[in-house]
């Protein structure tokens, strides 16, 4: 099912000094003010991570509602307070009303998978406890089979090597046949938030992601992965032509 946002049309989108940016940056300007819309006063907002939730937390603080938002990561909340935002820690509110995030693909039925940003243990923690999500994207993001960008899975530094290999049986009996990388960050083996670690695995397609969703759950050592199935109620796609609303 899809619509169209009226009046969400994105005009040249500027950057820091005030130069233009690409187009892909003016769609996801146009998603998160779309978004940033939703939000009333006296709600509880989950924030998003990532170059469009940015747009969202930026177009949401300039409104100057009196709300309560969690942050996603600790770089969304640094910005969030910067930028004069209430932050709290999740489960220090009432339940979440509106999660608002980007993903890296949206698939079929509002499938994604997220993580890119290295942020997706908390998110999806911030997306389990919030009545509502909305996914805000650009067009390049959608596709019609998950898997061409590379599927984040979070696992405990102990044992690290070991529970690759464990991760590596659990693609095959989804019949993907890749051995995950280990995501670095200047050299060295990039941490989280949580202070785990991040395989990432070039799946190219996934043909069953519920499946292959509970086949990474079922490894100990794996804290959780970037897909995130049934948890959005909606997506904002900017499009050259403005905004598209889509639903499961």
């Amino acid at each position: 099912m899809g619509g169209a946002v009226p009046g969400t049309e994105a005009g040249p989108a500027r950057g820091p000094e005030g130069q233009g940016v690409s187009d892909a940056e003016a769609q996801k300007r146009a998603a998160g003010e779309a978004a940033a819309a939703l939000v009333e006063n006296g709600m509880v907002v989950g924030l998003g991570t990532g170059s469009t939730a940015v747009w969202f937390v930026k177009s949401l603080a300039a409104r100057r509602l009196d709300i309560t938002c969690v942050a996603t990561s600790q770089r969304t909340a640094d910005l969030g307070a910067e930028l004069g935002l209430k932050i709290a820690e999740l489960g220090q509110t009432a339940e979440i009303d509106l999660t608002v995030d980007g993903a890296d693909e949206v698939g079929p039925g509002l499938s994604l998978i997220k993580g890119g940003g290295g942020a997706l243990l908390r998110e999806k923690l911030v997306w389990e406890a919030s009545r509502r999500c909305v996914v805000i994207a650009d067009a390049d993001k959608r596709v019609q089979t998950l898997g061409k960008f590379p599927l984040p899975i979070e696992v405990v530094a102990f044992g690290h090597k070991t529970t690759m290999l464990r991760i590596c049986d659990a693609l095959g009996e989804c019949d993907i046949g890749v051995a995950p990388r280990l995501r670095q960050k200047d050299g060295q083996p990039m941490r989280t938030d949580g202070g785990n670690l991040i395989y990432d695995a070039a799946c190219g397609r996934i043909e069953e992601p519920a499946a292959l969703a509970f086949a990474l759950k079922s490894v100990t050592g794996v804290v959780d992965h970037g897909l995130f199935l049934d948890l959005a109620d909606q997506a904002l796609i900017g499009t050259p032509d403005g905004v598209t609303i889509l639903e499961p």
